[in-house]
């Protein structure tokens, strides 16, 4: 089966995490997001997978080349302009042979796609969605089905007085070819405001699929954090929630205390007395000064930590550099930042790529 990810937008609400890199490409446990989805994809039996491109596509195109590493078949259509998720998927029309799915490319999930697929023939489906509870509609938007998963309704982030459902569109839809003539052509149009109204009000029949399953839209760097932690602590099923993980190289001075779920990639060096605490993720040929603490983190390529510092529940871009006694706890850090000395960064600070902190420029804890 052939599978469309939409794959092209430009991560502005991971920013600055995105600065550099587009949003299927950003580490999750060492390994590019997209290398977890076409993982995924292919145990469901895809066997082919376009890709909608639009952001720094290049990067994508050059890792994943035809797909024959990672044992698919890979297409690429890139986008001059955005043409929304409906209209990115019209735009690569003429590729499409038959049944076929579509991935937000910020999705993260283990839900039985075989079975989505079997629901979606069983009741000739146009349209099948993949629905998810969440605790808080009123921040979605919610799509309602009768008894038996027909879809009735679709209501944009509704009060909490006109809450009829709990259910949300999840990102993973299986599609008819033929719905593709109700979209416009070289036109933004999206499924969620565009396609799936206009379905409903021709009356065509639109199923929903909601197991009981794991799901995370990875669209902020909470939810990056989050999906990093569920991946170590096995609630996907990836880990058993306390293993310490080292690569090749690594060298971890005998007074470090290291405290699983962890990952240490190739080349990493801790130094005397630091303390690592999981779930905490480190990428290929970081450094970890003496009496340095790290917890709930997530640090790519080539990071340097200096002594005595303190990391706790953030995001470190690739090639930063953080100075001696530097406190940082829920701050994301781009690539190549530099931290001086002293400075103490608090929740939600951003420092963008490249930015410099001069010592102690910055006391927020």
């Amino acid at each position: 089966m052939q599978a469309v990810i939409l794959a092209g937008g430009e991560g502005l609400r991971l920013r600055p995490l995105t600065t550099n890199l587009p949003k299927p490409m950003i580490p999750m446990v060492n390994r590019p997001f997209l290398v977890h989805m076409i993982s995924y994809l292919k145990a469901n039996g895809v066997t082919e997978a376009i890709l909608a491109l639009g952001y720094l596509p290049e990067k994508i195109q050059e890792y994943f080349g035809d797909g024959s590493d990672f044992g698919i078949k890979l297409i690429y259509s890139v986008e001059e302009r955005p043409l929304g998720t409906a209209g990115a998927v019209k735009n690569l029309a003429s590729l499409i042979r038959g049944t076929f799915l579509v991935f937000n490319g910020d999705v993260v999930t283990d839900m039985d796609m075989r079975e989505q697929v079997r629901l979606h023939m069983d009741n000739q489906s146009k349209a099948t969605l993949f629905l998810v509870p969440v605790e808080d509609p009123t921040r979605f938007g919610v799509v309602e089905t009768n008894p038996y998963g027909r879809v009735t309704a679709f209501t944009e982030k509704p009060a909490y007085v006109d809450v009829r459902a709990n259910t949300i569109n999840g990102g993973c839809y299986v599609l008819e070819p033929a719905v593709l003539e109700l979209v416009p052509e070289d036109e933004f149009h999206m499924f969620e405001t565009g396609l799936f109204p206009t379905l409903l009000e021709r009356g065509d029949p639109m199923m929903s699929y909601t197991p009981k399953a794991y799901w995370i839209d990875v669209g902020t760097p909470e939810s990056y954090l989050q999906v990093q932690r569920d991946l170590l602590q096995g609630v996907t099923g990836a880990a058993d929630g306390s293993e310490v993980t080292l690569g090749d190289g690594v060298k971890v001075d005998p007074t470090v205390k290291i405290t699983g779920p962890v990952v240490l990639d190739a080349g990493c060096v801790v130094g005397p007395q630091a303390r690592i605490v999981g779930p905490v993720v480190v990428g290929k040929r970081c450094t970890i000064g003496a009496y340095a603490e790290v917890r709930d983190a997530v640090l790519w390529d080539d990071v340097t930590v200096g002594g005595a510092a303190r990391l706790e529940t953030c995001v470190v871009g690739r090639g930063a550099s953080l100075g001696q006694d530097v406190r940082v706890g829920g701050s994301i850090i781009g690539d190549e930042a530099q931290i001086g000395q002293g400075n103490a960064l608090g929740p939600r600070r951003i420092v963008d790529a490249g930015q410099v902190l001069g010592p102690r420029e910055v006391i927020e804890l």
